[in-house]
């Protein structure tokens, strides 16, 4: 659904509006388009795009080796028992990634955060404008936006306690919480959490990588790197990790594609693999290197607008409503303000 779509921020304290600010606003690179899209809607489109066989579903890697002969393949291990010979390996195994680990990429930290997550269904047009809207205050943000005609898609974020251990493993607790800590929201916001079902709604803590380690540890190492959430995994404030994820795919494949699109010298077949694999390398070094800044700042980004927006203090609640709120706003759009090139198909 492409939306001519506007943010509105209000205060879950008073319910009154804060900021209002249009994302069809003109960008330095031109104007934004937005999309609501739901993730397995996304992977679905994209899996109908490559061969059949080429994904083996409930495969999760447990193990990566190199080549006992010295060669200059990977071999990934499979929960499922079977091994994977791999020329380029590249890690989008999430949050959790075992490839990053490899690489020596330490574990995500976790912010203190959680979301609760859901999509409605209303079986018929739900009646929203194209806006997205968020509330602020009390610690909790939360904030509902359109997927299509008959589709809204919302989220609440709280900082947890021991206590709220039962509520984050039963959908049920999880949709009476949210309804219990929304504050002044209109009654309409309010009945789109009430119809969602529960098996559309999910909680998860919220972790990221501590952005300086882009810059020390190994993005890339031989015929191995990381994307999307593997590389920069970011609290979801800004909206971006999605769409990083497919920022980083135009970039991997420009950048490969660059370093293999010569011809092999034509010697032996060992010197042949020994030369490809030294190309994959600087591809993915390239690859690397152009990412890593782009990650520093949407990781800072994400983690610096879910600490002020959430804030419960009195002084940051009043910058962040009386002050900062057109500010927060922009910043959604001015971190979506990136173009990462694009893919030749000559």
């Amino acid at each position: 659904m492409l939306l001519d779509l506007w943010i509105v921020a209000a205060s879950t304290i008073s319910g009154l509006p804060t900021s209002e600010i249009s994302f069809t606003t003109k960008a330095s690179r031109g104007h934004h388009e937005v999309r609501g899209v739901r993730r397995k809607v996304l992977l679905e489109t994209l899996q109908k795009e490559l061969p059949s066989g080429t994904i083996r579903f409930s495969s999760k890697v447990v193990s990566i080796q190199e080549e006992e002969s010295g060669g200059c393949f990977k071999l990934v291990h499979l929960a499922n028992g079977s091994v994977v010979k791999a020329k380029v390996l590249i890690g989008c195994d999430g949050v959790n990634s075992v490839v990053s680990k490899w690489l020596g990429f330490k574990k995500p930290t976790f912010v203190g955060r959680s979301a609760i997550r859901g999509f409605a269904d209303f079986k018929g047009s739900h009646g929203f404008e194209p806006r997205f809207l968020q509330f602020f205050g009390k610690g909790v943000r939360s904030g509902f936006v359109p997927c299509n005609e008959d589709t809204m898609f919302w989220f609440f974020t709280f900082t947890p306690s021991t206590k709220d251990k039962e509520v984050e493993e039963n959908p049920a607790k999880m949709k009476e919480f949210v309804l219990s800590n929304l504050g002044k929201v209109p009654d309409k916001v309010k009945a789109v959490v009430e119809i969602t079902e529960l098996d559309s709604i999910a909680c998860s803590p919220l972790s990221f990588r501590r952005p300086w380690e882009l810059f020390w540890a190994n993005t890339s190492k031989g015929n191995v790197c990381v994307a999307g959430d593997a590389l920069h995994p970011m609290t979801p404030d800004i909206g971006q990790g999605g769409c990083a994820a497919l920022e980083d795919s135009v970039v991997l494949a420009r950048c490969l594609a660059e370093a293999l699109r010569k011809k092999l010298s034509g010697g032996t077949e060992e010197g042949d693999g020994k030369e490809e694999y030294k190309r994959i390398e600087r591809g993915l070094k390239l690859f690397a290197r152009e990412r890593r800044w782009r990650g520093f700042v949407l990781i800072s980004a994400a983690y610096m607008m879910g600490s002020v927006q959430q804030s419960s203090g009195v002084v940051v609640n009043f910058l962040r409503d009386k002050v900062l709120a057109t500010f927060l706003a922009g910043m959604l759009l001015k971190m979506a303000d990136f173009d990462c090139g694009k893919l030749s198909f000559s």
